[in-house]
């Protein structure tokens, strides 16, 4: 079981690790898109320079292998703490990705995948939170900490495994880590806003 699972994590971050942004970028626009915009590989630096459909296939295809990753966990009956651990692999292959110099991005998309897959019904509550935040203030980053801090207590709430909920714990740390700057921008207000 403890093979099954360490070859699981590892294939979980392997495909964490496939940096779709950069791929679609590359296709469309030739480069690197961490060399212009915000310098991250993900939907909402793609979507500045391909628009509507770049962001569409990038949060789409980001958040499938987060799904997968804990999915194929779950298909092979590991334990919950080999389920989460894939999950927090995937995360941080998409954070990390070995494919291109571990240069990756935030892991908003991908870690959306993993809490679908970990907690569906503790998604929801989060999710609400976002688009509240979102909404209100246009600030994506501000609306991704903040769904992201909120998720495993309402993983807590809805009495996942213990494993799940240390797992939740995690991959949220992961997010809001890899969002400090976004956070500088926003105390400072530079941070810049969407549907403004």
């Amino acid at each position: 079981m403890v093979i099954k699972g360490l070859i699981t994590v590892a294939i979980a971050y392997l495909m964490g690790s496939i940096p779709f942004g950069y791929i679609i970028y590359r296709m469309k626009k030739g480069g690197d898109i961490r060399e212009v915009g915000s310098g991250n590989i993900g939907a909402t630096n793609v979507a500045r320079f391909l628009g509507k459909e770049g962001w569409l296939f990038t949060f789409s295809l980001d958040l499938l292998k987060g799904f997968l990753a804990v999915l194929i966990a779950r298909f092979l009956s590991l334990e919950p703490i080999w389920i989460a651990s894939s999950g927090i692999a995937a995360i941080l292959g998409h954070s990390f990705p070995l494919y291109i110099g571990f240069r990756g991005g935030k892991g908003v998309a991908t870690s959306l995948g993993v809490f679908i897959a970990l907690a569906p019904i503790a998604v929801l509550p989060a999710l609400g939170i976002f688009v509240l935040l979102v909404s209100l203030f246009h600030y994506v980053s501000l609306g991704s900490m903040s769904a992201a801090f909120s998720f495993p207590f309402f993983v807590l709430l809805f009495n996942y495994p213990g494993e799940i909920v240390i797992g939740a714990f995690v991959c949220a740390g992961l997010i809001i880590i890899r969002h400090k700057d976004n956070l500088i921008r926003l105390l400072r207000g530079e941070e810049n806003r969407v549907f403004q």
